[in-house]
This record gives C-alpha cells, sequence and structure tokens, in this order.
C-alpha cells in the first residue's frame, strides 16, 4: 500500500510539475502580448486572406469569449463595491467623450488630415470604451469590475454621444443604430459576464479549474479580434502613410497618459487610476470602424479606426504589461 502511496504522490507531483510549466509559460506568454498583436497585425497586411474565415460570428464570439474569460474573475460584490463609487465612473466618462474627442480633432488639425481623415479621427475620439480593455485592465492589476462598469457606461452612452459629438464637431450627422448597440452590448459584454460570475458563485471549484486559463483566452481572442479588422482594411493602412499613423498613436498614447495623471492628481488611488488610463486609451475601433463603413459617405473615413484597432491594443498591452510589474502600495 506504501508503493500505492507513492504511486499517487508520483502521479500528483508530475500532475503539478505540468501545471506549473502551464503557469509560467501562460504568464510569459501574457506578457508578451503586445508581441502577439504586433505578429498578428503583420500576419493581416500581409497576406490578409488569412483571416477571411473569421467571420463576424466569429468576431461576436471571440468578444463574448474575452468578456466570459473576465467575468469568471469577478463576483456580484465586486460590482456592489464599485458601485458606491461613482465618482471613477463619471471621472472615466468625461475623459471618454470630453477630452478624447477633443484630441482627436487636435491631432488630425495639427497634422493637416484631408476632411475625410479628419471625420475618421473624430470618430475614434468619440466611441466608446473598447472591450480589449478589461483584459488590459487585468492584466495591469487594475481594478476589473470597474474597467467592466466603465466599458459598459461608455458602450451605452455610445448611443446618445457618438452621434451627438459627431454631428457637433464635424457638422455630419452619423446615424447609429441605438437599438442595435444596445442589443450588442447586452450580448457581447453583460451576458457573457453575467455567466462567468454566476459559474464564480456557484460552481467555484469548476472556475478555479479553468481561472488559469482565463488570461490565455483573452489574449488568443483580442489577437484575432485586431488582425481580423486589420485584415478587411490592409490596403487602406498600408496606403494611409505614416501621416496618419503617428496621429492615431498619439491619440490612444496620450489619451492613456492624460487618463492616468488626470484621476491621479484629483485623489484617486493608482489602481483606479491604472484602469481609468487604460480604459480611455484603449477605443472599440472596431466598432468605429463598422460606424464608418456603414455611415460615412467618405471611403477613407473608415481608415483611421482600422489604423487605430493596432494601435489601441499596442497601447492597451504595453500600458498593462509595463504596469504588471509595478507593484501597487496595499492602501491603493
Amino acid at each position: 500500500s506504501e508503493s500505492a502511496v507513492e504511486g499517487g504522490d508520483g502521479e500528483k507531483s508530475l500532475a503539478s510539475k505540468i501545471f506549473e510549466v502551464y503557469t509560467k509559460t501562460a504568464n510569459a506568454a501574457t506578457t508578451l502580448f503586445p508581441l502577439w498583436t504586433v505578429l498578428f497585425t503583420a500576419i493581416a497586411l500581409k497576406k490578409p486572406a488569412t483571416f477571411d474565415f473569421f467571420t463576424t460570428e466569429y468576431f461576436t464570439a471571440a468578444l463574448a469569449a474575452l468578456m466570459l474569460s473576465m467575468g469568471i474573475t469577478l463576483t456580484p460584490q465586486d460590482f456592489v463595491e464599485v458601485t458606491k463609487e461613482p465618482s471613477s465612473v463619471l471621472m472615466q466618462f468625461s475623459l471618454c467623450y470630453g477630452m478624447m474627442p477633443a484630441l482627436a480633432f487636435g491631432l488630425g488639425k495639427a497634422f493637416g488630415l484631408e476632411a475625410g481623415l479628419l471625420a475618421g479621427m473624430v470618430l475614434v475620439g468619440s466611441i466608446n470604451g473598447g472591450q480589449a480593455s478589461n483584459l488590459c485592465t487585468y492584466i495591469a492589476k487594475g481594478n476589473v469590475a470597474l474597467s467592466v462598469l466603465m466599458t459598459t457606461a461608455t458602450t451605452v452612452g455610445a448611443i446618445l454621444m457618438t452621434p451627438f459629438l459627431c454631428k457637433t464637431i464635424l457638422g455630419a450627422v452619423v446615424p447609429v443604430d441605438a437599438a442595435g448597440i444596445a442589443k450588442s452590448t447586452v450580448e457581447v459584454v453583460l451576458a457573457p459576464i453575467a455567466v462567468g460570475m454566476t459559474l464564480n458563485k456557484f460552481f467555484p471549484k469548476v472556475v478555479k479549474a479553468i481561472l488559469p486559463f482565463a488570461p490565455v483566452v483573452g489574449v488568443v481572442s483580442t489577437c484575432l479580434l485586431v488582425a481580423s479588422a486589420v485584415a478587411q482594411v490592409a490596403e487602406p493602412i498600408l496606403g494611409a502613410g505614416i501621416g496618419l499613423q503617428i496621429p492615431v498613436l498619439l491619440l490612444h498614447l496620450v489619451g492613456g497618459i492624460v487618463g492616468y495623471w488626470l484621476p491621479k492628481l484629483t485623489g484617486f488611488g493608482e489602481v483606479k487610476s491604472r484602469t481609468m488610463a487604460i480604459e480611455t486609451s484603449m477605443k472599440s475601433s472596431a466598432f468605429g470602424f463598422l460606424l464608418a463603413k456603414l455611415h460615412f459617405g467618405d471611403y477613407i473615413a473608415r481608415v483611421p479606426s482600422a489604423v487605430s484597432v493596432v494601435w489601441m491594443a499596442l497601447t492597451g498591452s504595453l500600458l498593462a504589461v509595463v504596469w504588471r510589474y509595478i507593484p501597487v502600495k496595499e492602501d491603493e
């Protein structure tokens, strides 16, 4: 019986060794998130047909998988804590729909973008926070529940804010299918998160077993989403040149820096400031691309959104990975 026990211990230690190797590999892979983004983008630009298989249904499923992988890390209590402090959500909402559209317009003008590109640039500044921000917040050790609440607030806000800002800044009316946006928000963001939280509450052992796989699922989903959007407009991206790349990169980079320091200087803690920075920097560029495609007469107006998909994912993932290794003081 002793040998049986030893055998059992041997099997157990082998399993735990394999799991240990997986955890280390997964951590390394998650840390290399910016690299995967670049790699997938490069493939999408070089051979767009590679991602033809990734249809709208897959696109929606990947977003849902991303949200589910975040949902299982949350509990209802996390949201209760967040709603006690609405100031964070209001601050980020004003950064998303106040600072970012103004920054987009200013950069577009400063770089002398033609009317169509300027319109596309303003559209990127005027859309909601992207779903990938929740994953980057998780990697950066930010507050995921707060990030999800902010994404949801700006996504629901987009129904009114995006058409209003485009009309005000550009004088162009951007028709937005409000009911469609609301429906998509529920299906792609809220439902998978609710499922994840329910699993966490009623099947904690199952969740504990699959939790280590959540960041990997999130990274793979995001990379496929980025590549798919880029592949659809590979030619205009390559044709746009550096004159468009720089202002779009600056929009996300400066947005992230202001999104960190403004909350920090107005008394918000480190975790909240990190969460707001990532949330502000990372826009739902794929959604912007769809709006430009559907509602802007000028074909060139959709190019900034496509360029933005790349820089948004890169900026957000770089911020996330840098902050992952900068410890947060306990009281923050």
